[in-house]
C-alpha cells in the first residue's frame, strides 16, 4: 500500500528537490520549484495524519531491513501531527517568500537560499518521521547547519553573529544529545526507539543510564530554547531573513518539543520522567514570566516576538511537567497553535519590513492606519497570542488550566493567568504604537503590504480563528496521541 511509504516520501523528495533547487537560475524558477515540493510534502503529510488520526501506526522498514537491527520510520498520531504542521508552515511560507526574498536576498544567492530551506524542511520532516534515535541526531545536524546558513543570509552585518552564535550553542546542544545517545547505546546495543524502551526497563537504575539521560535532555533543551539555555533564539529570530523568522518561529522550536516528547515518554518512559517533570515546572514557571517580562522592554518587533516565544515555548513545558493526559495534550495543542499564531505575527511584521525596513518599534508610528490589513493581523493574531476566546491561543492556554486545576496546582494556574497579562501588555505595545501614534512628520506615506505577503498572513490569521472553535484536529489528534505515548495517570 502507498501509505506505507509515505514517510519516506516526505524525506525523499524535499532531499531530492534540494540540491535541483542550487542549480536552477533566476529568481523566480527556484522559488516556483520550491514552492511546488513544499506543496507535495503537505499533500503527503495530510494524507499521513488522516491515515493515523484513529490511532493506527505506520512502520516503514528502511531497505527491507527489520527493526530493531535496520532504521524504522515509525509513524503515529503525534508525529503525523507534527509532521502535518511543519509541511503547512512551509506550503504557507513559500508564497510569502517570493517578494520577500527578493527584496532581502541578493539574486545570485537565491538558488542556494532556497536550496538550504528545503535541506532545514528534510531534516524537520526526517526528525518526525524516524523511529531511531541516532537516525534523529543526523536530521537534526541537517536541519541545524541549514539554518545556521539562512540566519547568516539576513541584510544586516549581526545575522552572521546570530548565526555563529546559534552554531555555538547548537553544536554544544547536538553534542550533548549524542554523548547521551552513546551512553544508552552502550548499554543496551540497540538505537529503536521501541526497543530502547523495552531494554532500558530492567537497568533503569544504572548510573550509565541516568547520565545519558540528563546529557539527552540537556542536548534537547539547548535546541528547544528552554529558559535559561534560550539565548541564541532571539538574535536568530531578530536578524535572520523576515521568511526564516517566519519558518523557524513556527517550526523548528515546535519539533524540539516533539522529540524531548518522544525521548522522555516514549524511550524512557520510567520514573526519570518524574523527577524530569518537577525540573520542567520549575523552569517552565520561571520561563513563563521573565521572559514576557523581557518582551515588554523591547524595542525591536522581532527581538519582542522572540522573547515571547520563549515565554510560549515555557507553556508547553509546563504541559509537559504536569505529565499527565490533560497536561500533554495541552502541549501538543499549543504546538500546533503556537505555529499558527507567531507565523501570522511574524509574516505581518514582516510585511511592514518590506515597506519601511525595519522592525524596530520607533519605524512602526501610525502604520495601523496605513497598512490596515497588516494591523488587523497583528491585532487577531496578538489576541490569540493572549488566548483570548474565540482563537485557537484560548484552547491551548484552557486546557493547560484544567490540567493544573487537575492536579489543585494553584500556583501554576496563577502563572498561566500572568503569562496572559504580560502578553496583554507587550501586544498592546505593538498595537499603540502603530494605531494611536501619529506618524512622524518626515515619514512619507506608506502603502499596505503587497498581496502576495497579505494572502499568506491572512490564511494564517484565519487559521487562528478557525481552530478557536473546530478542534476536532487540534484536540482530538492530540488526546489520540497521548494515549499511544501510554500516560495515563494525572
Amino acid at each position: 500500500m502507498i501509505e506505507q511509504h509515505l514517510s519516506l516520501l516526505l524525506v525523499v523528495i524535499p532531499l531530492i528537490a534540494a540540491p535541483v533547487t542550487a542549480m536552477l537560475p533566476g529568481r523566480r524558477l527556484p522559488w516556483l520549484f520550491t514552492l511546488s515540493v513544499t506543496w507535495v510534502c503537505l499533500l503527503l503529510a495530510s494524507w499521513q495524519l488522516s491515515v493515523v488520526m484513529n490511532g493506527s501506526v505506520i512502520s516503514y522498514e528502511l531497505g527491507g531491513w527489520a527493526p530493531p537491527w535496520g532504521i524504522e520510520y515509525r509513524i503515529d498520531a503525534m508525529n503525523a501531527l507534527v509532521a502535518f504542521i511543519v509541511a503547512a508552515i512551509a506550503a504557507v511560507t513559500l508564497p510569502y517568500a517570493l517578494r520577500s526574498v527578493e527584496k532581502e536576498i541578493p539574486e545570485y544567492q537565491t538558488s542556494l537560499f532556497y536550496a538550504a530551506i528545503l535541506l532545514c524542511l528534510v531534516g524537520l520532516l526526517g526528525i518526525v518521521q524516524t523511529g531511531d534515535v541516532f537516525n534523529l541526531f543526523v536530521f537534526l545536524e541537517i536541519s541545524s547547519l541549514s539554518s545556521y546558513v539562512l540566519i547568516a543570509m539576513g541584510k544586516q552585518r549581526r545575522a552572521l553573529t546570530a548565526a555563529y552564535q546559534y552554531l555555538i550553542m547548537g553544536t554544544i546542544g547536538a553534542t550533548f544529545l549524542l554523548i547521551g545517545i552513546g551512553l544508552i547505546y552502550a548499554e543496551t546495543g540497540t538505537l529503536n526507539m521501541l526497543d530502547l524502551n523495552q531494554r532500558l526497563q530492567p537497568i533503569m537504575e544504572h548510573r550509565t543510564v541516568h547520565t545519558g539521560f540528563a546529557f539527552i535532555v540537556v542536548g534537547i533543551a539547548l535546541k528547544l530554547a528552554l529558559f535559561p539555555l534560550h539565548l541564541w533564539l532571539p538574535n536568530a529570530y531578530t536578524y535572520s531573513p523576515s521568511v526564516i523568522s517566519v519558518f523557524l518561529a513556527a517550526t523548528a522550536t515546535k519539533v524540539a518539543v516533539y522529540i524531548m516528547l518522544r525521548m522522555v515518554f516514549t524511550v524512557f518512559s520510567s520514573s526519570l520522567v518524574v523527577l524530569t517533570s518537577y525540573m520542567f515546572l520549575v523552569l517552565g514557571i520561571v520561563g513563563v514570566i521573565l521572559p514576557s517580562i523581557s518582551a515588554i522592554f523591547q524595542t525591536d518587533a522581532k527581538r519582542l516576538l522572540a522573547y515571547s516565544s520563549i515565554a510560549q515555548i515555557s507553556y508547553m513545558v509546563l504541559g509537559m511537567g504536569f505529565a499527565s493526559v490533560l497536561g500533554l495534550t495541552a502541549t501538543l495543542v499549543h504546538v500546533f497553535n503556537h505555529a499558527l499564531m507567531k507565523g501570522a505575527l511574524f509574516m505581518a511584521i514582516g510585511a511592514i519590513v518590506y515597506r519601511v525596513g525595519s522592525s524596530r518599534l520607533e519605524n512602526f508610528q501610525g502604520l495601523g492606519r496605513q497598512m490596515p490589513w497588516t494591523f488587523s493581523a497583528i491585532l487577531i493574531a496578538g489576541l490569540s497570542l493572549i488566548g483570548i476566546p474565540g482563537t485557537a491561543g484560548f484552547i491551548s492556554k484552557w486546557y493547560l488550566v484544567l490540567a493544573a486545576l487537575e492536579q489543585q496546582s494553584w500556583l501554576i494556574t496563577g502563572v498561566i493567568l500572568l503569562g496572559s497579562l504580560l502578553a496583554v501588555i507587550y501586544v498592546w505595545k505593538i498595537v499603540e504604537i502603530m494605531f494611536f501614534r501619529p506618524v512622524p512628520e518626515t515619514v512619507i506615506e506608506v502603502r499596505e503590504a503587497p498581496a502576495s505577503l497579505l494572502i499568506p498572513t491572512w490564511v494564517l490569521v484565519s487559521a487562528n480563528l478557525f481552530f478557536g472553535f473546530n478542534t476536532e484536529l487540534t484536540v482530538d489528534v492530540a488526546g489520540t496521541a497521548v494515549r499511544l505515548l501510554g500516560v495515563t495517570a494525572p
